[in-house]
C-alpha cells in the first residue's frame, strides 16, 4: 500500500496526474497562477497551411517580434494536417512548450481535448467559437477586422465602373464571411447600387483554383476583385482590373493592381496574452476585440501607387469614418452570416 505523496504520483500513469492537477487549475479559475515574469515563455505555433500565407503570416510576424524582444521563445510546424494537428499539439506539450498557438477552426474538439490533458500550457487559438468556462487554459481569437474591411470597401466602391464586383473566399465560416459584409457595406456607401459576385474555393490555399474562379466572375461584368485569397490578384493584373487585399499588404507585388488592402495586425493579440502569462492571470478568454481598429488591431493600407488616384470623396469619408470609429460613435456591423451574390 502507498502511504506518501511522493510514492503516491509514482504509482500514478501521467495522464491520470495531468487530470489531477486539471481540476487544481479549474479550483484557480487559470493556469495555477504560474507567473512567467524572469523567462521567456517557451512558445510552438501549429500552422495548417504555409506561413506565407496571408492569415498565419500575420500570427508569424508577431510571434517573431516578440521572440527578437525576448519575451519568448518560438518555434513552429507548417502545412500541418488536420488529421495530424492533435498529435503535434500533444509533442509541442510534451515538449514543455507553455504556450500554443495557431488555427484549429477544423479540430475544434481534438485542440480542446489536448488542452484538457494539459492544464498547466496556456492556448491560444483562431477559433470560431467562445471560451469555455471549465477549459480555463483555452483562449480563442479571430481577426475581427471589419473595421478596415469596410473603410478599403469604400475604395472599391468609388473606383468600379461597372458596379460590379468580383469576390473570392477560402470558406464561409465567420472569420472570412464578415469581412465580406463589411467590404460590401463599405462599397455601397459609394455606390448603392452594386453588384456582388460571391464565390468560395473550399481552400485555405490554392492560388489556381482562386485564380480560376476570379476569372469566371471578370467574365461575368466584375471590373475589381476582392481578393481574400492568394490568386485573386493575379487573375485582376493579367485583365487589367483592380483588386482590394485582405489581411496583408501585396501592392509591393501588385503595384497596378492592388489599390487597397485591409490589413490584419495580431501583434495586439499575441502582446495581451503574453502579459496575461507574466502576470500568472491567463484565463478562458476571447482575444476578438485586440483585431478591432480601436485596439490597433486592423488598419487601411497606406495607398502608395495608387496615391492620388482615389477619388477625393472617397478618401473624405474614410477619414470621417476612421475618426467615428476610434471615438466610438460608429461601430461596423458583425455579420457572421454567409454572403450571398447579389
Amino acid at each position: 500500500m502507498v502511504n506518501d505523496s511522493k510514492s503516491l504520483l509514482s504509482a500514478l500513469s501521467r495522464r491520470h496526474f495531468m487530470q489531477l492537477s486539471g481540476a487544481t487549475a479549474l479550483a484557480l479559475g487559470g493556469l495555477g497562477h504560474r507567473a512567467f515574469a524572469a523567462e521567456p515563455i517557451s512558445t510552438a505555433a501549429i500552422y495548417t497551411v504555409p506561413v506565407e500565407q496571408q492569415w498565419v503570416s500575420r500570427i508569424h510576424v508577431a510571434a517573431e517580434a516578440a521572440q527578437a524582444r525576448g519575451d519568448i521563445t518560438y518555434t513552429y510546424s507548417e502545412n500541418t494536417s488536420n488529421s495530424d494537428y492533435e498529435r503535434v499539439m500533444r509533442e509541442y506539450c510534451e515538449a514543455g512548450h507553455k504556450l500554443i498557438i495557431g488555427e484549429v477552426f477544423a479540430v475544434e474538439d481534438a485542440a480542446r481535448a489536448v488542452a484538457a490533458d494539459y492544464p498547466d500550457v496556456a492556448f491560444l487559438l483562431g477559433s470560431s467559437f467562445k471560451p469555455k468556462a471549465d477549459l480555463p487554459n483555452f483562449a480563442v481569437f479571430d481577426n475581427y477586422i471589419q473595421d478596415a474591411s469596410y473603410l478599403s470597401g469604400i475604395i472599391a466602391g468609388a473606383m468600379t465602373e461597372t458596379k460590379n464586383i468580383g469576390m473570392v473566399g477560402g470558406y464561409p465560416i465567420p472569420e472570412v464571411n464578415r469581412l465580406m459584409h463589411a467590404f460590401m457595406a463599405g462599397a455601397k456607401e459609394m455606390q448603392p447600387d452594386i453588384e456582388f459576385q460571391v464565390a468560395f474555393i473550399g481552400s485555405w490555399f490554392d492560388p489556381p483554383k482562386a485564380k480560376e474562379t476570379a476569372f469566371a466572375q471578370i467574365e461575368a461584368g466584375a471590373d475589381l476583385l476582392y481578393a481574400e485569397r492568394f490568386g485573386v490578384s493575379d487573375a485582376a493584373k493579367e485583365k487589367g482590373l483592380l483588386a482590394v487585399g485582405n489581411v496583408i499588404d501585396t501592392q509591393s507585388d501588385y503595384p497596378e493592381t492592388v489599390v487597397a488592402s485591409a490589413l490584419w495586425h495580431f501583434e495586439p493579440t499575441l502582446d495581451h496574452a503574453i502579459a496575461q502569462l507574466k502576470a500568472g492571470s491567463f484565463k478562458a478568454d476571447d482575444y476578438g476585440v485586440f483585431s478591432f481598429m480601436k485596439e490597433k488591431g486592423c488598419s487601411l493600407a497606406p495607398l502608395g501607387t495608387f496615391e492620388g488616384k482615389v477619388p477625393e470623396a472617397a478618401l473624405k469619408l474614410i477619414a470621417e469614418k476612421s475618426a467615428a470609429i476610434m471615438d466610438g460613435s460608429f461601430t461596423i456591423e458583425i455579420n457572421d452570416t454567409e454572403p450571398k451574390s447579389s
